[in-house]
């Protein structure tokens, strides 16, 4: 089997875009392995801005805890979409 040209076009799927300009150039060759060291690194970072966050709160330092919040959630979000992307049990549509 010949290696995946990640610039043939006949294994992407024709997506809608609201520009012509705007349609990614993708190469579709994360393994699942980088996929599951990317959760652990998200799920990880995700705990350090919780961390942060109560440190913030302990000292009343509410830009703090605004930008820890702000990071924290935006990361329950990659979170989701990974466990979604390896097919994980229990876990719905990230965009739900």
């Amino acid at each position: 089997m010949p290696p995946f040209d990640s610039n043939t076009t006949a294994f992407r799927p024709t997506l809608k875009t609201m520009s012509s300009d705007a349609a990614p150039r993708r190469s579709y060759d994360r393994s699942w392995e980088e996929i599951e060291l990317m959760l652990n690194r998200a799920e990880l970072k995700r705990k350090e801005w919780k961390s942060w966050f109560e440190e913030c709160r302990k000292n009343e330092d509410r830009d703090g805890m605004k930008e820890a919040a702000r990071n924290h959630k935006a990361l329950d979000g990659v979170v989701k979409t990974l466990k979604w992307t390896l097919g994980e049990e229990g876990v719905g549509n990230p965009l739900d």
